[in-house]
């Protein structure tokens, strides 16, 4: 099985002025964690968690751990970080994440 990378592009949300789009790195490696996804930020951040709440929350917020997704709108979705550093949030094109793990699914599709 192969890696699935995939880029796109995110707001960050800030109370700053809008840095504008940046990009971001989705990855999926069913070698390594077939059931994880990461997304790689700029400044060598990087978020690995579950695919599951990757997907549950395109349709209603879920949380796991340091980690929360919820629908914005009717075409974005956001996914929040947490660490001891303080909080990211990126504001997606729900399409981009959608896709994405329409990719993961066809290498390895979801076990019940």
């Amino acid at each position: 099985m192969s890696v699935i990378e995939q880029y796109a592009r995110a707001h960050v949300v800030t109370d700053d002025e809008d840095p504008g789009a940046v990009p971001v790195r989705l990855r999926y490696d069913p070698e390594d964690d077939p059931r994880s996804v990461r997304i790689d930020l700029p400044g060598a951040h990087e978020w690995t968690f579950s695919r599951s709440l990757l997907e549950r929350g395109l349709r209603a917020p879920a949380e796991s751990g340091s980690v929360r997704v919820w629908p914005c709108g009717r075409v974005q979705a956001v996914v929040e970080f947490h660490s001891d550093q303080g909080v990211d949030v990126l504001q997606f094109d729900s399409k981009a994440l959608i896709r994405f793990l329409r990719r993961t699914y066809t290498a390895v599709p979801v076990h019940s």
